[in-house]
């Protein structure tokens, strides 16, 4: 028993891993460090970050980076292994609340999925307005699907890239 006693001390005096639990108005905070921009401002985060999301403890802080090549997303990711990542629209500077939206809301626009190696299209509807690249809720024409979130590339045509393109058409 007397052998087992050092192991159980060092496994006591050992520190836990450090758990960084995401606060969202802290990943606001350091995207508008991170841009120079407050929320809603030119160059800023479009909207705070969804507070109904419940993301998971990261073993380090998370990391924030440009997303594609326009520098109009900011990405925000769990270093962890396969744990989570999301993307921050900004306010561009030519969309100013007055400018005219390339859709409009209730209206028909075809909806492009696209990864790595592939694209698929589906038509749908717009279920809020917004000018070229902002993020807006869609619903595919297929009622039983929920609604989600996709950016406007150009009217009529909204799209969600899964990941396998970031640098190609800077679409989030």
């Amino acid at each position: 028993m007397n052998r087992l006693m050092p192991f159980a001390a060092l496994l006591a005096a050992a520190p836990a891993q450090a758990q960084y639990a995401p606060d969202l108005a802290a990943l606001d905070r350091a995207v508008s460090s991170f841009t120079g921009a407050a929320i809603g401002e030119p160059g800023g985060a479009a909207h705070p970050v969804d507070r109904r999301l419940h993301l998971a403890a990261c073993a380090a802080p998370p990391v924030i980076s440009w997303y594609g090549s326009a520098r109009d997303t900011v990405s925000l990711r769990c270093p962890d292994p396969g744990s989570w990542r999301i993307f921050v629209p900004l306010v561009q500077g030519n969309q100013a609340a007055n400018s005219q939206p390339a859709v409009l809301r209730g209206e028909s626009v075809t909806i492009a999925i696209e990864g790595e190696g592939f694209s698929v299209a589906q038509s749908g509807e717009a279920l809020d307005p917004g000018a070229v690249g902002a993020w807006i809720r869609v619903r595919p024409a297929n009622v039983t699907s929920p609604p989600f979130r996709a950016r406007i590339v150009r009217p009529g045509l909204v799209a969600v890239d899964l990941g396998g393109n970031p640098g190609g058409r800077d679409l989030p």
